[in-house]
């Protein structure tokens, strides 16, 4: 019905287009003197202006035919993608000329062209951005969101309607990377976002962690509480499973879309993604130092956490050779064996004794959690970030939360006999 409406639109506006060209070059028109037509000009200029506007009315009447059409008859050929072996780098884009930033740096620091090439999806109408997407060249390939029409929003969120574009922009342009394009996995990367030098070495070696374990649902390039007091500096290779989904350049599979995308929500999709109906108890690998930071304190969000801790968020600056370290310790039955154990074997202590440094050797150690109000007050206190998402505090897994505190390995941990998040908890 939708399809025979837009084909209805579509011979509709062929049909007046040609009733103008047949106006403008009709006999009668053109056998007019001189005179005429130079009194005429104007009236001249205008009905050309509306040729010019009925055929753009035409050609996105096709492109919204197609893009309609092919968004309710997605198919995935599982067998036949043919670009199976290169990971395609999506950057989401809107109306940000300084993506060229963003795009500099993925640029400098990739190696290959054909095992990471980088998609630009613009969603806006805003040609300075547009230019400077363009200006790279066949370094990219630069797509544009065609659905450019307002969405239909909940009276009470309008304020919120760029969240409700963004999300739309999200599904088509994923849409586009694993069908379109066939790639079987993507990183996206917002356009205000800065990468690390081994960016794409962190990616690739993750990746085959990913595909093993079926308890993995992403790899992040991003640590929520990566502070610069908080985090380990001098150990970079550190990398940990969590069960809070971080964004801010990630990495996921053509299979996980496939799961997705027809259940995509309207607006808000990151946290949609954090609640248990799609998390389904599956974690996401992070690292302890991150390898991508926002420079976009404007946005749809408002600075939302930047002022008071995106932008002390510190970019790893040492490169590591992931690709020739042995990984597997991220698998879930090796990690829960290794790590979980270790914390639970870390010293109790108070949090005055850790406060005054009173304790008498430099191990990690641990300070336990029992509620929400109690978790919340000691996030606060160590300057990290304290809000839950379906009960999950940032970067915990299973409710543990690692960080340093005066160079000292922390874990704020809740019982050993803990077993699940509260969604209540928020």
């Amino acid at each position: 019905m939708k399809k025979n409406r837009f084909l209805a639109l579509v011979l509709f506006s062929i049909f007046i287009w040609l009733g103008i060209n047949h106006f403008i070059l009709s006999n009668s028109f053109i056998s007019k003197p001189n005179n005429y037509l130079d009194e005429n000009l104007d009236d001249f200029e205008l009905r050309l202006k509306i040729e010019v506007e009925t055929h753009n009315i035409i050609r996105e009447n096709i492109k919204q035919l197609n893009y309609s059409s092919h968004e309710n008859n997605y198919q995935f050929n599982e067998h036949n993608s043919s670009n199976s072996s290169s990971v395609a780098i999506l950057v989401i884009a809107c109306n940000r000329p300084s993506i060229s930033r963003c795009i500099n740096k993925l640029l400098k620091y990739r190696k290959s062209k054909d095992e990471f090439p980088i998609i630009v999806s613009q969603d806006c109408i805003h040609e300075r951005t547009s230019q400077v997407i363009k200006s790279f060249g066949r370094e990219i390939i630069h797509i544009h969101q065609p659905d450019q029409k307002e969405i239909k929003v909940p009276s009470k969120e309008k304020k919120f309607s760029g969240y409700f574009k963004i999300s739309r922009h999200y599904k088509w342009a994923l849409n586009q990377v694993f069908n379109t394009y066939n790639y079987e996995t993507a990183i996206i990367v917002e356009d205000d976002l800065d990468v690390a030098p081994d960016f794409y070495e962190y990616f690739k070696a993750t990746l085959p962690i990913l595909q093993k374990d079926e308890t993995l649902w992403c790899v992040s390039a991003w640590n929520d509480n990566g502070k610069f007091a908080l985090i380990d500096r001098n150990d970079p290779k550190l990398l940990y499973r969590s069960d809070f989904f971080p964004g801010l350049g990630w990495m996921l599979t053509r299979k996980l879309w496939i799961e997705l995308m027809h259940k995509w929500p309207h607006s808000y999709w990151d946290d949609w993604m954090r609640h248990p109906d799609q998390r389904k108890g599956r974690s996401c690998i992070r690292p302890e130092l991150s390898r991508t930071k926002t420079f976009g304190k404007i946005g749809v969000s408002n600075g939302l956490f930047y002022e008071k801790h995106l932008k002390y968020i510190y970019l790893n600056e040492l490169p590591v050779d992931f690709t020739k370290l042995n990984l597997t310790y991220l698998l879930k039955n090796e990690y829960d064996n290794n790590f979980v154990e270790m914390v639970y074997r870390a010293p109790l202590v108070s949090i005055n004794e850790l406060k005054n440094k009173q304790i008498s050797h430099n191990d990690p150690v641990r300070i336990i959690y029992y509620t929400k109000n109690n978790l919340k007050s000691l996030t606060k206190l160590f300057g990290l970030m304290d809000d839950f998402k379906s009960g999950v505090p940032r970067t915990a897994y299973k409710g543990i939360i690692s960080f340093t505190y005066d160079n000292r390995r922390v874990y704020l941990a809740p019982v050993k006999e803990w077993h699940n998040y509260d969604p209540s908890w928020q």
